[in-house]
């Protein structure tokens, strides 16, 4: 893969995988997951519908939390009656039961992972006992299934394992949310690429929205505009600062793929923050940092799909061609996605 096709796939997309429309491993409905949802999918798909599925009674539906177990059942026909309009257009239901039937052989249970509200929609993970297979699922307000991946994990327990030296306070001074982040795919789609394994993309929520007002404004986002701060001491050797916001929220910028940006050096370990505001970086290559100073503001710059901040630890100074460093944060938490990640003093 070139260089510059890995920092498309892996920076800033907040949508990730769920963005996708494939068939076979993974299936959503584009465009009800998020402020930006594309079809990046080509094949078409025939529906199938039944009279059983057009007359699913409100009383029958199957709750979020009993999903897995429905599919281990063999219930797709059930399931599938609660696929939204727009999902149902994308896969069939003997694609569906096809999939599932073949994904779940060998498993007797799931177990919650995470789960967590976010934009209206509520999104469920659940992994089996052996932590090899996975189920997300994205429910709307009506409990429609909007969005469903089920997914083969792979793990590096060599790296996993192994945290930098340096131990690093959060980058920031209000509480965020982690949209991803974790060592499994369906917690962090960052984790299948090495070079940014165990980045975390961070965003801000109230009453589990990210943003209030028109979608399409930068300003209306939480997270625009919050401070960012050195996460340790070091010295600065590497500043953008000049890349524009993206807007209407949801255009993002291929060229550009980090945005602003600054990378600091802590002795051998290099943190990037990204997705910084234009104009807002206050620091310059060759100054010394120390830990909680604030060195700029969130923006939604480069490719981005909404105001988040982009963190993660490094080997090198080029974070594209070298190892992502699984980070050793202060007091030893380990945030994952679903969780909101406190700033402590």
């Amino acid at each position: 893969m070139k260089k510059s096709e890995l920092k498309k796939r892996t920076f800033g997309k907040l949508t990730g995988v769920l963005a996708m429309c494939t068939l076979v491993s993974i299936l959503t409905a584009c465009g009800n997951t998020g402020a930006e949802q594309k079809n990046t999918n080509s094949n078409k798909v025939q529906t199938t519908s039944t009279a059983a599925v057009e007359q699913k009674k409100e009383g029958d539906k199957i709750k979020p939390a009993d999903l897995p177990k429905a599919m281990l059942e063999g219930r797709y026909e059930s399931l599938y009656s609660q696929f939204s309009p727009s999902f149902m257009k994308h896969v069939s239901l003997e694609d569906f039961s096809k999939m599932g039937t073949e994904f779940t052989s060998g498993v007797d249970q799931f177990e919650p992972f995470t789960n967590f509200k976010q934009n209206g929609n509520n999104w469920h993970v659940w992994t089996s006992p052996s932590a090899d297979k996975g189920i997300l699922v994205a429910f709307d307000e009506n409990e429609s299934i909007i969005g469903l991946q089920v997914q083969h994990l792979t793990s590096h327990p060599e790296t996993d394992s192994s945290y930098t030296n340096t131990e690093f306070s959060p980058p920031f001074k209000d509480d965020l949310f982690v949209f991803w982040g974790g060592t499994n795919v369906l917690a962090n789609y960052h984790y299948e690429h090495e070079s940014q394994r165990y980045a975390y993309d961070l965003v801000q929520l109230k009453d589990d929205f990210s943003f209030e007002g028109d979608p399409s404004k930068n300003e209306s986002y939480y997270a625009f505009g919050l401070p960012i701060l050195a996460p340790a001491e070091g010295t600065v050797v590497s500043v953008v600062n000049d890349i524009v916001d993206n807007e209407p929220v949801g255009v993002m910028n291929e060229k550009e793929p980090a945005g602003n940006m600054v990378v600091i050096d802590h002795g051998g370990e290099f943190s990037m923050l990204a997705h910084l505001k234009k104009g807002s970086v206050t620091v310059k290559v060759g100054d010394k940092v120390t830990r909680g100073q604030e060195i700029g503001l969130l923006g939604n710059s480069g490719h981005s799909s909404e105001a988040h901040l982009h963190f993660q630890v490094s080997d090198g100074k080029d974070l594209f061609t070298s190892k992502s460093l699984h980070v050793n944060w202060k007091d030893g938490v380990k945030p994952i996605r679903g969780e909101i990640f406190t700033a402590k003093p």
